[in-house]
């Protein structure tokens, strides 16, 4: 039945404009992360201001930060100044079992899931994430918060926020029940084992939804 809805609704998606949506998580399946400049964000790049579901069973990360940041963006009709603010979280190295990434664009769902054996967890190395939203049992080991954004070092990036600006940092964090909304994902190695992606048509097929 969903090979019968998937024809019929091709005629009513707006391809080029999913293709933007989806260019995150189609990137990272394709193993073309995007690089990270200097430990910053890049100056040249744009998110599309469309948010994607990560979740994961669990996730062990050492060298962790978290700061305010901005993400640059085109869509001026929901950010008029061009600029998302998003809690920006740095991990030195982290792994992830379980995986599972998912964009919603009308009745289109891309879905990503990799890391199902537990002897060989997602691995992604320099990851830093633009995110809305983070949730799960969080555990942080030598944990430092309220330091100024700009000085913050345990993920081993070059720059972070800005000068006088929040941050806290943790030498190593473990999150059970990781669920997160998220703008932006960059990493300079992204290693998904076993990785899955599927294109859905109509149904719900997100990581996860909301709970009222």
């Amino acid at each position: 039945m969903e090979e019968a809805q998937s024809a019929a609704a091709y005629g009513r998606t707006n391809w080029r404009r999913f293709a933007v949506a989806v260019g995150v998580p189609t990137v990272i399946a394709g193993g073309l992360v995007l690089a990270l400049a200097e430990g910053a964000l890049a100056a040249n790049f744009t998110v599309s201001g469309k948010q994607f579901k990560l979740s994961a069973d669990k996730l062990v990360g050492n060298g962790f930060t978290q700061y305010s940041g901005e993400l640059p963006t085109d869509d001026k009709e929901n950010f008029p100044d061009g600029k998302i603010p998003a809690a920006m979280s740095g991990i030195r190295s982290a792994d992830l079992w379980n995986l599972c990434q998912s964009v919603a664009v009308g009745p289109v769902t891309l879905r990503i899931e990799a890391g199902s054996d537990p002897a060989n967890p997602v691995h992604a190395d320099e990851l830093l994430i633009g995110m809305s939203t983070l949730g799960g049992d969080a555990t942080f080991e030598e944990i430092q918060i309220g330091l100024d954004g700009s000085t913050l070092s345990q993920d081993q990036a070059s720059s972070h926020g800005a000068p006088l600006s929040f941050g806290q940092q943790a030498k190593k964090v473990t999150i059970n029940g990781l669920r997160q909304e998220a703008y932006y994902t960059s990493a300079a190695t992204f290693t998904l084992s076993g990785m899955s992606l599927k294109l859905h048509i109509g149904g719900s097929h997100e990581c996860y939804y909301d709970e009222d």
